[in-house]
């Protein structure tokens, strides 16, 4: 028995090693036992306490309306403790048995955080009362006494750790120290403040600070620079449990709760937890069409589902794309305090060997050849921006930050981007951290078409230098339109700053390999454009060719077509049309050929965001020149309708209805719909065996809104063949 005892000490303790005197102290949950009674050395058989001041009660005002959460801007949280902001003062009062002193008794407050508290890590904190506060520093002073009772006002500093503290009173005797007893409804979250200007996330534009911290519904744009969508995310920062989930992931992430102060800090670590590569992160991607076991990425309507499913079964949760991994990332930003948005790029290089340089290697009949091309141009890519100082760089290189979740490359071992400085990226600063040259290489790639002689020589065929990074956008402050920011990543395209900016990047270690090393003469005296119809998923479309001949000669070509199913991503699935025919072309004049796309040639191999790819090469028989261009275009997808019925008013019992007519020339099967809306009802989801062709499916839900104001509800269904189909509608929720 004695035996069995020992070795269950032994787990309990933590395992030491030779560097350090304390076991590292990276979790936000574990706390220490502390004494409520702390002697100075032997205590007198008549001591009591009770003849001492001692506190019998704390009152924390922590309610929504009353005046901390309301002057901290925290009273959105779903919680019942006390969360404010860090450098601006709070309010609390203590009860004593009997009036305080201020001649005789000593009191001070102590906050804790995790399970070794030390002072000069900032998981410590005494903070004994005095007469003023500093501007974001540790202090208290008391603003009113009355009777048993006193208010103080208590400043926390403006870069202290981010989380959850626990509070303790402590009372001096001649004998010992008294302290209350462990009591978690004075625990207090501390979050960081863009309202101070110490912090470091500090944002001086009050409409900003509702956007990027505030506001807890959102829009991706997707689709392709030809043709964008857009659909809305609930971020859902405020909602029960997300912020102790959030807090977890810094837990899970194992940040030294020292360094949790710190937004570069807190940024890095979490664009790795946020995916499931290499540290069992909080989502699992996947890109292959097959969502087995888990919830196809178009499905998700928002983060909160998300993160409460990996808080409380901490697994990686099935499945995400880069939509999904920014959308959750970003309530993370948000919940925490940094300001944050989502940003999509559209034609988004994903450069292999970081060489400034996506290779397409064309085979003889000028077709890519797929199995050499590793290079890939997705139709858009999502990543995030975090607004902070970067007091690790030189100065101007602080505001926006370029944080991805999206797992694609290693950065120091792990998968994870950023925080990278976009001015930084904007001036080919790259040798700045973290990871510059991959985000610059993402938005301003060259296109390179190269074909192989039979001797082994490459022939280059085509440089574009436009194609990459041609838009990049994300959600207008206040309103619900596209704002374009890529004049803050890239100069204008063909510019003297974009030249400079390049030859910058390139001195700082980008690789840009010169193209003098291989043939390229460009065909100058024939152009080739490529238009494709905009259609609706499900009918026929009509691509068409239109060749121009600027010479006076006659030629002849000979084209080919090829249309391709992609993923998002530009990865090809598989060829579903194979178009030659050859043309005459009159000098001078333009001719233009339509290829007519029919549903039946796509629908079964159809992806779930509709994508194709179209490549065109043409050969000039007289002059063996190659033309080759290229278009990806996304078919329109089917809506979804959301009504709401009676009146809208928060604490009363209200009727939403979602309708969804299948257009498609096929059943759809195992049909899977979902409704959320923050603040209006929790995520509910619904399935259904079958939608014959043209019947419509309604489907209606009540709910109880606990929120008044404006807000937004987000629907989505999802089945094998169809997917990424959205609705969504704006409803004001009355006061009661």
């Amino acid at each position: 028995m004695a035996e069995r005892t020992s070795t269950n000490e032994k787990k309990k303790k933590p395992p030491l090693n030779g560097r350090r005197a304390l076991p590292s102290n990276n979790s936000n949950d574990e706390e220490n036992e502390v004494p409520e009674m702390e002697a100075f050395g032997l205590i007198p058989r008549g001591f009591n306490p009770k003849d001492y001041l001692h506190v019998v009660d704390i009152h924390m005002f922590k309610e929504p309306h009353e005046i901390n959460k309301q002057q901290h801007h925290t009273d959105k949280y779903y919680s019942p403790k006390l969360i404010v902001r860090r450098g601006q003062p709070f309010q609390i009062q203590i009860d004593f048995n009997r009036p305080y002193k201020p001649e005789t008794d000593q009191f001070w407050l102590e906050y804790l955080i995790g399970r070794y508290p030390q002072q000069n890590k900032g998981t410590y904190i005494p903070i004994l009362v005095g007469d003023v506060l500093k501007p974001g520093e540790w202090g208290a002073k008391i603003t009113h006494k009355e009777n048993n009772s006193i208010h103080l006002s208590i400043m926390s500093s403006a870069t202290c750790i981010v989380g959850k503290f626990r509070l303790y009173v402590a009372v001096l005797t001649p004998f010992g120290i008294l302290r209350t007893q462990r009591n978690s409804a004075t625990d207090t979250y501390i979050l960081f403040n863009p309202w101070c200007q110490q912090d470091a996330v500090y944002l001086d534009d009050e409409k900003e600070r509702e956007e990027y911290v505030l506001n807890d519904v959102g829009i991706v744009f997707h689709g392709n620079i030809n043709d964008i969508k857009l659909r809305s995310w609930s971020y859902g920062q405020f909602e029960e449990n997300i912020l102790d989930a959030c807090l977890f992931l810094m837990d899970k992430a194992e940040l030294e709760l020292s360094g949790r102060g710190n937004p570069i800090k807190i940024c890095r670590v979490a664009s790795a937890v946020i995916n499931s590569r290499d540290d069992n992160g909080v989502i699992a991607g996947s890109w292959d069409n097959t969502y087995t076991y888990g919830v196809a990425p178009s499905a998700w309507t928002g983060s909160v589902d998300i993160l409460l499913e990996y808080y409380s079964s901490k697994q990686p949760v099935r499945y995400g794309q880069c939509w999904v991994f920014a959308g959750v990332f970003n309530t993370f930003l948000r919940c925490l305090g940094i300001p944050a948005r989502l940003v999509t790029n559209y034609s988004s290089a994903h450069d292999n060997n970081a060489n400034l340089q996506l290779d397409f290697f064309l085979d003889d009949e000028g077709k890519v050849d797929t199995k050499i091309t590793k290079d890939s141009v997705w139709n858009y890519h999502c990543w995030n921006e975090a607004w902070m100082t970067r007091p690790d760089l030189p100065v101007g290189f602080g505001g926006w930050q370029v944080v991805d979740g999206t797992p694609q490359e290693t950065s120091d071992g792990m998968y994870r981007c950023g925080p990278a400085s976009v001015q930084a990226i904007k001036h080919g600063h790259v040798c700045f951290q973290f990871d510059a040259p991959f985000v610059y290489a993402e938005v301003n790639s060259d296109i390179v078409y190269s074909r192989s002689e039979k001797n082994g020589t490459q022939m280059i065929e085509k440089i574009d230098t436009t194609h990459v990074g041609q838009l990049i956008v994300t959600k207008e402050v206040g309103g619900d339109g596209m704002m374009e920011i890529t004049e803050e990543y890239k100069f204008q395209e063909g510019s003297e700053e974009e030249r400079l900016a390049l030859e910058t990047a390139v001195m700082y270690g980008v690789k840009k390999q010169t193209t003098q090393d291989t043939a390229y003469q460009p065909q100058t005296d024939v152009d080739v454009d490529l238009q494709v119809q905009k259609a609706v998923l499900g009918s026929d479309f009509k691509v068409t060719i239109t060749f121009r001949n600027k010479s006076r000669n006659y030629y002849t070509v000979t084209t080919y077509l090829s249309g391709n199913i992609v993923f998002y991503t530009g990865v090809t699935k598989n060829e579903f049309k194979k178009h030659s025919f050859s043309a005459k072309l009159e000098p001078s004049s333009s001719s233009a050929f339509d290829v007519v796309i029919k549903s039946s040639e796509y629908l079964s191999d159809l992806l779930d965001q509709a994508s194709f790819h179209f490549f065109v090469t043409a050969r000039i028989n007289e002059t063996g020149k190659i033309l080759a261009t290229q278009k990806a275009t996304v078919l329109e997808i089917p809506t979804l309708r959301i009504k709401t019925q009676g009146k809208m008013v928060a604490g009363k019992e209200m009727s939403v209805t979602v309708e969804f007519t299948n257009s498609l020339k096929q059943t759809l099967e195992n049909v899977t719909l979902r409704l959320e809306g923050p603040g209006v009802l929790r995520t509910m989801k619904k399935e259904f065996r079958q939608i014959p062709m043209n019947s419509t499916l309604i489907w209606e839900v009540k709910c109880i809104p606990k929120r008044p104001g404006l807000r937004k509800l987000i629907a989505s269904l999802n089945c094998d063949v169809l997917r990424h189909v959205y609705g969504e509608l704006n409803v004001q929720i009355q006061k009661p």
